[in-house]
């Protein structure tokens, strides 16, 4: 087991350098766009280029048949003016990329989100909030989830059952975008409690935090809940049937006691890597959930940083999805045999 585990961990910090790496070729060969902000920002933003590695500094004059559509040329106050010859070839500003976060742990700066700021810094800033709203959706709905798809498994065929099934149907079906909005248009302008549909301060009491995070966090929550409650049910309804169940009914055993001695127990092989796998869903549904309700997390930096072409923002953001992403599932493998004991990963036949 512990083989195995070092192996997967090996083939995760693999599979993201592969990723990033093939990210941050292809973002080299979209148009670039030059940094906002006066003269000297843009000249140290450029300057911080240069040390990076990924930009040439001519500071003399160049002759007109050397310019080239890859040469910026900087106004400034001097007699000479400064150019930057735009850009390295791409493989030259990879290596250069690479060695600069393994060596310093430097990503670059920021080029219209928050200009010549690191880009781990503004990531620092933006992912508590990104945690918050999904930590909070999480644990409200696992336990919802699991206790609406225990009962429509033990009322099986019944009204109880029918109207969880068609909520949960309904739930699946509506995007988060949709649901937000009708939360926002009822809750906030239909009962006339506006501050339900903005996002509040981190100054702003605790009442009126609790209120902000109401309608995010609900809508991120009902999609999780449908698919637990859905998948509970199914497996609790299929492990109920099994010949076990019976004997343990026939030894003594109450309904209520079979189900969470037996039944929950052997479910929970399929229900337990659930969780990890809904949480990922959910971190990734609050990239649109963030943008449509101005939430300052990760998910809208993420398109806010396309839309600007702001790069070096989008690759840390994406580093830090696809890091997220793969080492959940990893959880999730191994979680298989901490379940189920007579499961183990890696071991010889």
């Amino acid at each position: 087991m512990w083989k195995y585990t070092f192996e997967r961990i090996v083939l995760v910090f693999i599979t993201i350098f592969i990723i990033l790496s093939l990210t941050y070729i292809l973002m080299k060969l979209l148009p670039v766009s030059k940094p906002v902000g006066l003269v000297p920002a843009q000249i140290a933003f450029y300057d911080k280029q240069v040390a990076l590695g990924y930009m040439v500094k001519y500071t003399d004059f160049i002759p007109t048949d050397q310019l080239t559509a890859d040469t910026i040329k900087v106004v400034s106050t001097n007699p000479a003016h400064t150019y930057y010859y735009n850009y390295l070839p791409i493989m030259s500003q990879y290596f250069s990329w690479i060695t600069n976060i393994f060596t310093k742990w430097d990503w670059g700066t920021s080029t219209a989100i928050k200009p010549n700021a690191s880009v781990m810094s503004i990531i620092g800033e933006r992912l508590p909030y990104s945690v918050k709203i999904n930590i909070w959706a999480t644990l409200i709905d696992i336990p919802i989830g699991f206790g609406l798809g225990i009962w429509a498994a033990v009322k099986k065929n019944k009204p109880t059952d029918t109207v969880i099934s068609t909520l949960i149907m309904i739930f699946i079906s509506i995007p988060s975008f949709v649901l937000v909005s009708f939360m926002i248009l009822v809750f906030a302008y239909g009962t006339g409690n506006v501050s339900l549909a903005t996002w509040p301060a981190d100054s702003a009491p605790l009442s009126s935090r609790v209120m902000g995070y109401f309608i995010p966090v609900a809508t991120l929550a009902a999609g999780s809940i449908a698919g637990f409650t859905r998948y509970t049910r199914a497996e609790l309804t299929e492990v109920m049937s099994n010949d076990f169940m019976l004997l343990a009914r026939t030894k003594g055993l109450t309904k209520s006691q079979a189900i969470v001695r037996h039944a929950l127990r052997n479910s929970g092989v399929v229900l337990f890597p659930m969780v990890i796998g809904e949480f990922i869903s959910v971190l990734g549904g609050s990239m649109i959930l963030e943008q449509l309700y101005a939430i300052p997390g990760i998910g809208s930096l993420f398109v806010t940083a396309l839309g600007q072409k702001d790069y070096n923002v989008v690759m840390v953001d994406m580093a830090m999805y696809t890091a997220i992403g793969l080492f959940a599932n990893l959880f999730v493998d191994l979680s298989y045999g901490w379940i189920d004991p007579r499961i183990r990963m890696g071991a010889k036949k």
